[in-house]
């Protein structure tokens, strides 16, 4: 059941009541009609999280439905924070694509290498 706040008229006191949605929205006190104070919501849906934070993207998407792409793309929009937050590098990116050359005895990652090929007869665009 929703809470509502009331101030007296003529005095700084307020009181809390609780009222169904349905209710008349008014409150008396010996007589005296109080004005109804209204306060905007403070529900929070999907607030900010760290993008540095690992446990607080899990937490943020265990029970979230949806597909597989969409907790990509959800990374992604981490990784563009992370980015955002340090000169246009993400570091959690350039850390993995660091370990991933260290344990393939130097080969770069697809997404560190040239995006397209060309040569006389065809061109290839890897976006």
């Amino acid at each position: 059941m929703p809470i509502y706040v009331y101030k007296h008229p003529d005095e700084e006191e307020y009181r809390e009541v609780f009222q169904g949605m349905n209710d008349k929205h008014s409150y008396e006190e010996e007589g005296i009609k109080w004005e109804r104070v209204w306060l905007s919501p403070n529900a929070s849906v999907d607030s900010q999280i760290d993008p540095f934070s690992n446990q607080q993207f899990v937490d943020a998407t265990a029970h979230k439905k949806g597909t597989y792409g969409d907790l990509l793309d959800y990374s992604k929009e981490q990784g563009e924070r992370r980015a955002a937050q340090n000169g246009g590098v993400d570091p959690v990116q350039e850390k993995y694509f660091k370990e991933y050359s260290a344990q393939r005895n130097g080969a770069k990652h697809i997404k560190q290498m040239k995006k397209t090929y060309e040569s006389k007869n065809v061109k290839v665009d890897y976006e």
